[in-house]
């Protein structure tokens, strides 16, 4: 059975998954730019911070791919202040960049100050002063990754940004599933919703505040909303059959779904104030996997009207369907950059199954990972990267990749297996 009728019917009757533990995450990174950036993170100067701002700054841009950050050991000083910062001894040590800060108590909170400057010419490139409580000094620090990131590439960094992925445990003939939230690091992983039914397809809203996602706590699949700051759950569609692959519009008011109420597997607009809900696609073959476009006014599905999966646009308001794949046996589950400019899919030629990018111009189709069994795509917030999920026997593990395939990065989570990942829009 190919692996969309797998989603499909995993969609009806619930999947089975390998054991697992839940854990910490890590990054490693397994390809890199030959092209990355020096730069030093020099340890910043701080009076019992409970958490070293400085070096989670060095990790965020190291993972990046496009920094190669200075071990510390290897530093000539370690400035605080920048009259203390000797320029030619860090073009000797042959760093692009320095970057300096400290980390100050301030009555119950904690002020943050860092300065990024260009070696070459001893310039102050950035200057900023933050006041955080001691639980917001990663938030601090991802943040401070951010403004780096954007000043020396000239686009948004994502360090700040979430990311949403499913677990599954087992303990003797109980499964327990969670749907997980956490940093883009891995950093401060959390439950937001556990079962020992079947949690799948999570989803974020365009504000990043609520997740759609699909579950089978009642023995039948349902949609659920979800609001992060207060935990508050509600099912928003429930109907006989097949409730799944949940799309937020772009403004938050909808949800594009996959029903089978009427007894066929179609597309359908579910609007969240009303609750009413009106079918887009109406056809006999499957019609799954809805995406938005960034403008509102396309969405992209998966169907296998043709004889097997590909790609569909329809506009979002109903209209012809016009077929947008045709390299590959199979085009699946898609996903739009932020600017509207690309797609990624899982693209299968041959019986791989991986990670294809689509400029949505041309229709050209990259091929950006190795297989062979590389799924469910989501782009980074600033539309370089793509997180997907992927296996090696009976192991499941998330990666990412550069939109141009240099720079590939493994999420390490400790003798456990993830899947569905989903990466917050901000």
């Amino acid at each position: 059975m190919n692996l969309f009728k797998k989603l499909v019917l995993a969609s009806t009757i619930g999947m089975c998954f390998a054991p697992i533990v839940n854990a910490e995450m890590s990054i490693e990174i397994t390809e890199g730019i030959e092209s990355a950036m020096p730069i030093a993170i020099v340890p910043f100067a701080s009076q019992d911070a409970p958490l070293d701002v400085s070096s989670v700054v060095d990790s965020d841009l190291q993972r990046s791919g496009y920094f190669k950050t200075l071990p510390p050991p290897q530093m000539p000083a370690k400035p605080s202040t920048a009259e203390a910062i000797n320029f030619p001894d860090w073009q000797a040590a042959r760093q692009n960049y320095v970057v300096i800060g400290r980390v100050i108590p301030n009555g119950g909170q904690y002020t943050v100050e860092f300065q990024l400057y260009d070696v070459a010419n001893g310039s102050q490139l950035l200057g900023y002063r933050m006041s955080s409580p001691a639980n917001g000094l990663r938030a601090v620090a991802h943040h401070i990754s951010d403004m780096i990131y954007e000043k020396l590439l000239g686009k948004k960094g994502v360090f700040s940004g979430q990311i949403a992925y499913i677990t599954t445990t087992h303990q003797g003939t109980q499964s327990n599933h969670k749907l997980m939230v956490a940093d883009a690091d891995g950093a401060n992983a959390k439950a937001i919703a556990t079962s020992i039914e079947p949690l799948m397809s999570p989803a974020w809203s365009p504000d990043a505040k609520r997740i759609a996602y699909v579950s089978f706590e009642h023995k039948t699949a349902s949609v659920i909303t979800q609001t992060l700051a207060t935990g508050q759950r509600e099912s928003v569609a429930e109907f006989p059959g097949i409730n799944g692959a949940p799309a937020w519009s772009p403004d938050g008011s909808k949800l594009a779904v996959t029903l089978s109420k009427d007894g066929n597997p179609d597309i359908y607009i579910l609007d969240l104030g009303s609750r009413n809900v009106s079918k887009l696609t109406k056809n006999r073959a499957i019609d799954t996997e809805p995406a938005w476009s960034p403008d509102g006014r396309n969405i992209v599905f998966t169907s296998d009207r043709g004889g097997k999966p590909q790609l569909y646009s329809i506009p979002a308001q109903g209209g012809e369907e016009k077929r947008i794949t045709f390299s590959g046996s199979y085009n699946a589950r898609a996903s739009f950059s932020p600017d509207g400019k690309y797609i990624t899919m899982v693209h299968a030629d041959g019986g791989n199954y991986r990670i294809g990018v689509m400029d949505v111009n041309s229709k050209a189709i990259s091929v950006l990972t190795s297989g062979p069994l590389d799924e469910s795509p989501s782009f980074a917030p600033n539309g370089s990267m793509v997180l997907y999920a992927s296996r090696k026997g009976n192991t499941g593990y998330l990666s990412a990749v550069s939109i141009d395939g240099k720079m590939q990065q493994r999420l390490v989570f400790d003798s456990s297996e993830v899947r569905e990942p989903a990466w917050s829009p901000k």
